[in-house]
């Protein structure tokens, strides 16, 4: 696994999250790249800071009412696209 910032690790996140509404689908895309405990640590804090909202028990959604997603850095992108 390649060692992400926290930034980075919490983008991925968010990007994943756009592309797959379903958390045990983001979960399961991104476990090949994060570790599990990471990624739910980070949706966690995601939804502590209001930047992501869980709509019911399965489903997640980004904030965007709320904040803007970043920009992705071009090092992420081939990941995301990869998903």
């Amino acid at each position: 696994m390649v060692d992400f910032t926290a930034d980075e690790k919490i983008i991925l996140i968010q990007y994943a999250i756009k592309k797959y509404e379903n958390e045990e689908e983001v979960l399961s895309k991104l476990k090949t790249i994060l570790p599990e405990k990471d990624v739910q640590r980070n949706i966690d804090t995601l939804i502590g800071t209001q930047r992501v909202r869980r709509i019911g028990p399965e489903i997640i959604q980004n904030n965007e009412s709320h904040t803007e997603l970043p920009d992705l850095p071009e090092k992420l992108k081939p990941i995301i696209d990869g998903l």
